[in-house]
């Protein structure tokens, strides 16, 4: 079966919403998204603040994890991604709350929008309409539109360009060379895309290794644990599989004694994938080499590296090959990759609750 990867009526057979096409299509998202970020002002009120809160649920979260990073290595300012109806204590009149909604309606964001309006926070807004932009408009807030009609999961460049072009403009951030960014996607894109062979496609090749198994991934690091979290939820939603993540060192503190008695539980039919970024230090390295030596007869070990120099450019290459081997895995497995009917029920359920 992995083989008919290369038969394009068996990869977009099951896809009637163009997932796989929206994904092709992710370099020129980004281009797109940097055009409309820069088509908004920002004011005075969302510039120095001591500290920055991204309010997002799912999807529309995801750009605030790889913002958070950026902040991480190249900020002086804290950067919490925020995933719940209630804010942190903290956030006071000194905090900018970056409100993240592809919908515009998702609750919990909606929810820890008002408490930011009550503790004199400053908000802006990243969505595609809904509740958030009246709230915006109303408000005065800066709003960042983004195009509608597809997947949250899919709009990663609509959710995470903007986030980051508003924190370089508002000077939390240093300059970010998006042109190589976007240029770097583009051969990427070349690569992962389904026109591409089987036999020169690690994305293809990933998805075919990876089939009938339950996923582990670890990320070699702290911003590759993030995009290991990225890895897990596509592999969820996309290939409607059951994965998880963590993180290097912390996982050789506590899950690798859980590796003992893997066998038990079949482990003969793990894999794992460590995230790399290529520029680990030699301890970091040497922990995923003897890590995998000492799992190697449970759980068959994948590597998969990031392209490019800069960070934001490591992150969303490693990203994007996750995002291909998701959907090359659900073509595998014959489902549809937008299909999400156990959230559209659960959300059902908790509307009843109202």
């Amino acid at each position: 079966m992995p083989g008919r990867l290369d038969d394009p009526g068996f990869v977009l057979g099951n896809d009637p919403s163009g997932l796989m096409g929206l994904t092709t299509g992710f370099p020129d998202q980004c281009r797109k998204a940097l055009s409309i970020s820069r088509s908004v002002e920002f004011d005075g009120a969302a510039k120095n603040k001591s500290n920055v809160v991204v309010a997002g649920m799912g999807g529309s979260a995801a750009g605030g994890d790889y913002l958070k990073a950026l902040f991480w290595e190249e900020g002086q300012t804290p950067c919490e991604v925020w995933r719940d109806y209630r804010l942190p204590k903290y956030v006071d009149g000194d905090t900018l709350v970056f409100a993240c909604s592809y919908s515009g309606n998702t609750e919990e964001t909606l929810s820890a929008v008002a408490e930011a309006k009550e503790r004199g926070a400053a908000v802006v807004g990243i969505t595609s309409g809904g509740e958030l932009q009246t709230r915006c408009e109303q408000n005065g807030w800066p709003l960042i539109r983004i195009p509608s009609g597809q997947p949250p999961r899919t709009a990663l460049g609509f959710l995470l360009i903007p986030l980051v072009d508003a924190a370089v403009r508002t000077g939390y951030l240093p300059e970010q060379d998006f042109d190589s960014l976007f240029d770097e996607l583009d051969r990427c894109a070349a690569d992962f895309a389904p026109a591409a062979k089987l036999h020169n496609n690690p994305t293809k090749a990933m998805a075919s290794m990876l089939y009938g198994r339950v996923i582990l991934v670890y990320g070699l690091g702290a911003w590759q644990a993030l995009v290991a979290n990225r890895w897990k939820g596509q592999l969820n939603e996309n290939a409607k599989v059951m994965a998880f993540a963590n993180a290097f060192p912390e996982l050789n503190h506590n899950e690798i004694v859980g590796w003992t008695l893997a066998c038990s539980q079949n482990a003969s039919h793990w894999a794992t994938v460590i995230l790399e970024g290529g520029l680990e230090s030699i301890k970091m390295r040497a922990r995923a080499d003897i890590t995998a030596d000492i799992i190697k007869e449970k759980s068959e070990v994948f590597r998969a590296s990031s392209r490019g120099e800069s960070l934001l450019e490591q992150m969303l290459t490693l990203s994007y090959f996750g995002d291909f081997v998701s959907l090359y895995l659900a073509a595998l497995y014959g489902v549809n990759p937008e299909e999400i009917t156990s959230i559209h029920r659960l959300k059902r359920a908790l509307s009843e609750l109202d």
